[in-house]
C-alpha cells in the first residue's frame, strides 16, 4: 500500500518497550489533537493539534512534529522481534487518534500488513462513520468511559458523553475486542455509586468482559506549568491501592473481569 506510506500525521512522541495499553511488549505512538479537555489529562501537550513550545527542565522544547506513515513504520519495525516473542504490537494513543482519522487508518493498515497486533486508546468522541473505517485493521479498542452523567462529564471534560455512550454500544457489536477503561478521578467519579454505574453500563454491552480502573496520578502536572496553564486538580493526592480496592470490588459485582491499571 505504497500510497498509505506517504500520508502525513502529527505526533508528539513514540514510546518503545511499553508493557501497558495492550498485550505484550508494545510501541506506543502518541498523536496530537483532542476534542476533550479533561481536567486531569496527563498529556496536556496532546490536546492542541498545533505544534507548541513547552518548558522542560528549564529549556523550551518543541512539542509536535509532522511525520509520514513510512517514517513511523521504520521506528515501529525496529522492535518487531519483541512483538513476536511477547504477543505485543502497536498502540495508537494521544490526544485522540480519531482527531486524525486518515493518518490513523493508514498507520493501522500498514501495521496489519506487517503482521502486528494493533490497538487504539480512544474516547470514541467522533462520528461512528469515522470509527467504523478503522475496525477492519484493529485488534483491540481500549475505550475510555469516564462518567455516566452527561452534565458532570461536560463539566470536567468540556463535552457531553452522549455520543461516546452511543458509540460504545455499536463498538460492542462490531469491534474484535473492546475493553472499557475508567480513569478514577477525585471529585469526578471516585464514589462507589459512580463506578458501579459505569461498570453496569459496561456489563450491559455485548461481548465486553473486561474493565480497567486507572487511578488518578499527577505525573503530568509539570507539563501544565511548562505550557503556562493552570492545573485544575492541584492539591489532590494520587490514589493509593487501598483507596481504589473498594471501587474495584464494586465494579466486580457486575460480573466483569476487573483490574487496577491497564
Amino acid at each position: 500500500m505504497k500510497e498509505n506510506r506517504q500520508i502525513t500525521g502529527r505526533i508528539f512522541d513514540i514510546q518503545r518497550y511499553s508493557i501497558h495499553d495492550g498485550p505484550g511488549i508494545r510501541t506506543l505512538v502518541f498523536l496530537k489533537g483532542c476534542v476533550l479537555r479533561c481536567r486531569w489529562c496527563c498529556n496536556p501537550e496532546s490536546q492542541e493539534f498545533s505544534i507548541q513550545t513547552m518548558a522542560v527542565d528549564g529549556k523550551n522544547k518543541q512539542i509536535g512534529r509532522d511525520v509520514t506513515v513510512e517514517e513511523v513504520m521504520e521506528e515501529i519495525q525496529k522492535d518487531s522481534r519483541y512483538y513476536e516473542r511477547s504477543g505485543g504490537g502497536v498502540t495508537l494513543s494521544g490526544g485522540e487518534v480519531l482527531y486524525q482519522p486518515e493518518f490513523t487508518k493508514a498507520l493501522l493498515m500498514e501495521c496489519k500488513e506487517a503482521g502486528f497486533h494493533t490497538a487504539i486508546e480512544s474516547t470514541a468522541c467522533a462520528s461512528y462513520q469515522v470509527i467504523e473505517k478503522l475496525l477492519p485493521y484493529l485488534d483491540l479498542y481500549l475505550l475510555d468511559i469516564k462518567h455516566c452523567n452527561s452534565e458532570k462529564h461536560r463539566e470536567f471534560t468540556g463535552q457531553p458523553n452522549t455520543l461516546i455512550l452511543e458509540n460504545a454500544k455499536k463498538l460492542a457489536l462490531e469491534a474484535k475486542e473492546l475493553v472499557i477503561r475508567v480513569p478514577v478521578i477525585p471529585t469526578f467519579n471516585d464514589t462507589k455509586e459512580e463506578i458501579r454505574a459505569i461498570a453496569e453500563f459496561a456489563a450491559s454491552l455485548p461481548n465486553v468482559k473486561k474493565l480497567h480502573l486507572l487511578p488518578y496520578h499527577r505525573l503530568g502536572q509539570d507539563k501544565y506549568n511548562g505550557l503556562g496553564r493552570a492545573y485544575l486538580l492541584d492539591g489532590y493526592p494520587p490514589f493509593t491501592e487501598k483507596e481504589i480496592e473498594p471501587l474495584l470490588w464494586e465494579a466486580e459485582k457486575t460480573g466483569l473481569a476487573c483490574q487496577i491499571g491497564g
